[in-house]
């Protein structure tokens, strides 16, 4: 499936990607064109990936990627069949050659192609409040409402029966059926992806979306980044209280309840039906398994196994937190 938010610029052949890399083609005799950049688990034998950090190393062993943008320590964890690009710094590697395929990524520049909803098809099949914008090529559903001062940005795809409340902003994003977003929430913006390179921040561009599946509600004043390479996912039957902030790639599971003030860093992966109480920090990178609860305030600096409870900073075990805290 085409991305329908950023236009890929490919194929780039093989031998223009390893000169952005500053590598030599002496070991590849056919100089193939390389269509996408993608995900470890996503990526194709026709696209490149990387692989940065032993955390992934299960996925890295089974990837189907032709090429995979990598160091000479973890190489030895891919497959034969795909070519090893040596790098010093995986992630700024990456993020070059994303922006090659994805030039239009790299800025969140406001969208020009956008029309007041009087002036679209909508107009008589939406209810609306005052000064709602909408952008080109997106669906909305049957019996859906958008607040005052909204914008539905270009190609953002709206199921049946959603709310959007006021002030919110939503791009580069699917929402499901029985979805309802509140007022003031910014939907489909790009991550806090940037590395230091010298004198300047290295920004990585964020090619992924969000989306949001079935019966989920958003609370006032959230924040929801779209992916870098991959997408951020809420769950079906989940719910976001005000002011929570979920980064780039981050999945959050079914059923799952999230209290205000909470904030889940980039790439983390929440289960189903976990509670996760108000003002908690997730670091990224994470697994928190099904059926976690985790107390208000704490720092989850670890990955969670199934079934636990948790609470306090660093998070431990709850009956530890509640004896070291009598």
């Amino acid at each position: 499936m085409s991305n329908p938010f950023f236009k890929n610029k490919g194929p780039i052949n093989l031998s223009k990607i390893l000169n952005i890399l500053g590598l030599k083609n002496d070991n590849f005799i056919n100089d193939i064109k390389i269509t996408d950049v993608k995900d470890l688990k996503n990526a194709d034998n026709k696209s490149i990936t990387f692989y940065n950090s032993k955390k992934y190393k299960d996925i890295a062993s089974s990837t189907k990627a032709f090429a995979c943008i990598t160091t000479s320590y973890l190489k030895d964890d891919l497959p034969e069949t795909c070519e090893k690009l040596i790098v010093e710094n995986v992630l700024i590697s990456v993020s070059l050659i994303t922006e090659k395929f994805y030039p239009d990524a790299i800025n969140d520049n406001f969208d020009n192609e956008i029309n007041f909803i009087e002036d679209t098809s909508f107009k008589d099949k939406v209810s609306y409040g005052k000064n709602v914008l909408i952008g080109r090529n997106v669906s909305i559903g049957r019996n859906c409402f958008i607040g005052h001062n909204s914008i539905v940005e270009s190609c953002v795809i709206i199921g049946d029966d959603c709310k959007i409340g006021s002030n919110s902003i939503i791009r580069n994003a699917i929402i499901k059926n029985n979805v309802n977003i509140l007022d003031n929430c910014v939907i489909g913006k790009k991550g806090f992806g940037f590395f230091p390179k010298k004198n300047e921040n290295l920004r990585f561009p964020h090619i992924g979306i969000v989306e949001i599946n079935e019966n989920c509600e958003i609370g006032c004043g959230s924040t929801i980044d779209r992916g870098s390479l991959s997408n951020t996912i809420i769950g079906k039957n989940t719910f976001l209280d005000n002011q929570i902030h979920i980064a780039h790639n981050v999945k959050i599971g079914e059923n799952t309840i999230i209290a205000g003030q909470v904030g889940i860093a980039g790439s983390s992966i929440i289960g189903n039906n976990v509670k996760i109480g108000g003002q908690a920090g997730i670091s990224g990178h994470l697994q928190i398994g099904n059926n976690v609860e985790i107390g208000g305030g704490s720092g989850v600096i670890k990955s969670i196994p199934d079934n636990s409870k948790v609470m306090g900073y660093p998070a431990k075990n709850i009956r530890e937190f509640i004896k070291e805290n009598k």
